[in-house]
């Protein structure tokens, strides 16, 4: 029986353990949680707290804990690091944000979660996962929406990146700051994506979004939703096709090594942000809340340029390896296929997709 057949296969097989999965993160984040802060027994050892409404402190020190998924290289655990020296320092050590990377303490929708409630202080994550919380942020991932990264500053810079800041302070969510996440592109193991046609049939991994299964549904793939830290052993073991990520995703994440064929087609740029537990950042003093805040605007431009340095270096060192990169002259048939999904997610916002595209066309 051939791979393909295999897969077919398993496939149910692999949905309902994924179910399964699902089930059991919450005690697997809890227990890597565990292990991650007994590693730190030191430094955080006699901490009094109260989860749901301020943070571990030990004699007059602020704890804060900060999630984030990916290893500690990456540009955004670098920028993540970064963001808690400059509050340790300007806090005069007041206040000491222990960071754990490669999801430390479970995947990014459960940590998410936690923070809601208090059990971690921040996150960084996908503002994909956010949409849970806060709908009207589907906006940010529109399919084609932006036309390059300086567009999509743009307007995470000005009025409408604030209001939507701003905005998660309905869930008790404080937004700090925005991350570059670059352009998501499709990687494939065995088929070269030269056309819309060619995903046709193809099993692609997505992030845990029904906003992401519908629009690679709509480009006519099948759609695997499975959490960012599977996609290499489900690659391995054949049971999707190829996935859909940022340039140094795929390449910190080793997928650039089982899938060979990455395809430039950007089909959305997603951005990321630090969020907070209002409730904790509210506890804290106002100077330390303003200490807080700063820090984490400066850490978003840190991030931008070491996220476009890292980009660079990634394109190079997977054409080095023999990866083979396609860049499609024409989109127009990738953009027409997802229309549909602004009529579908975003009907009552078609006058700030409007207002996302005008920015800068006439600065």
């Amino acid at each position: 029986m051939d791979k393909k057949r295999t897969r077919r296969r398993l496939t149910g097989l692999f949905f309902l353990l994924l179910v399964l999965a699902s089930a059991g993160s919450f005690f697997s984040a809890l227990q890597k949680k565990k292990a991650a802060e007994d590693s730190t027994a030191s430094v955080i050892s006699g901490i009094q707290t109260d989860f749901l409404t301020e943070p571990m402190k030990r004699d007059g020190q602020i704890i804060l804990r900060l999630a984030d998924n990916q290893r500690a290289e990456h540009p955004t655990s670098v920028a993540c690091d970064y963001f808690a020296r400059l509050v340790e320092k300007r806090s005069n050590g007041r206040i000491h944000i222990i960071t754990y990377h490669s999801s430390a303490l479970g995947d990014e929708k459960t940590v998410l979660q936690q923070m809601r409630f208090g059990g971690i202080d921040m996150v960084r994550a996908s503002v994909a996962l956010m949409t849970d919380y806060n709908p009207e942020l589907t906006v940010l991932e529109m399919p084609y929406l932006y036309r390059n990264s300086d567009h999509m500053w743009q307007v995470l810079d000005g009025e409408i990146g604030n209001y939507f800041l701003q905005s998660m302070r309905n869930n008790g969510i404080e937004g700090l700051c925005w991350y570059d996440a670059g352009a998501r592109n499709f990687y494939t193991m065995d088929k070269k994506i030269t056309k819309l046609s060619d995903l046709k049939g193809l099993y692609i991994r997505v992030q845990q979004s029904a906003f992401m299964m519908d629009l690679v549904s709509m480009l006519g793939a099948n759609p695997v939703e499975m959490p960012y830290e599977m996609v290499g052993s489900q690659l391995r073991e054949h049971i999707i096709d190829g996935a859909e990520n940022n340039i140094p995703s795929f390449v910190s994440a080793r997928h650039s090594s089982l899938a060979p064929y990455l395809v430039l087609d950007g089909h959305t740029r997603i951005p990321e942000m630090i969020v907070m537990n209002q409730k904790v950042l509210e506890s804290l003093p106002f100077e330390d809340q303003k200490i807080i805040r700063q820090a984490a605007l400066e850490s978003s431009v840190y991030q931008r340029e070491l996220w476009k340095k890292e980009e660079e270096k990634n394109y190079q060192a997977f054409q080095e390896a023999g990866g083979t990169i396609t860049e499609l002259e024409d989109l127009s048939e990738f953009v027409k296929k997802v229309q549909p999904i602004y009529d579908q997610y975003v009907p009552r916002y078609g006058n700030v997709i409007e207002r996302i595209r005008a920015v800068g066309l006439t600065d």
